[in-house]
């Protein structure tokens, strides 16, 4: 089974830039989605973006389309989340999950995903 870690999180002020690494050991990475969640403080557990284990198909949630872009380096065994134009409500633990032999329609969905990181803390804020 393939393992994940996050790393890449921090403060930013609102308008700044991060980039979330996800390195992965173990299992098959390039037979593997990866995918984006974020958890704010007393909220639920949302999608952010994912790719398909092939590079054939990106994913945004709405709220982040146009300011986040999800990539992969399967040689390299790591995905990354590059984030501009930081808001405020973008501040939350960040993870990222693995899971393969997934179908599309669930590509979004937190339950679909076997493995996840420990996250890693995204702060925006003056």
């Amino acid at each position: 089974q393939v393992q994940v870690s996050e790393s890449g999180g921090g403060s930013v002020q609102p308008g700044g830039s991060l980039r979330l690494s996800c390195a992965a050991s173990g299992g098959t990475f390039s037979r593997s989605d990866v995918a984006w969640f974020r958890q704010g403080a007393g909220q639920e557990r949302q999608f952010v973006a994912a790719i398909r284990w092939n590079n054939n198909g990106a994913y945004y949630a709405d709220s982040v389309k146009g300011r986040f872009t999800i990539s992969r380096d399967n040689s390299k065994t790591n995905a990354f989340l590059q984030m501009n134009s930081l808001k405020s409500d973008d501040t939350g633990v960040y993870y990222c999950a693995a899971r393969s032999n997934g179908i599309l329609s669930t590509l979004r969905s937190a339950t679909a995903y076997a493995r996840w990181g420990q996250g890693t803390q995204v702060t925006v804020s003056t």
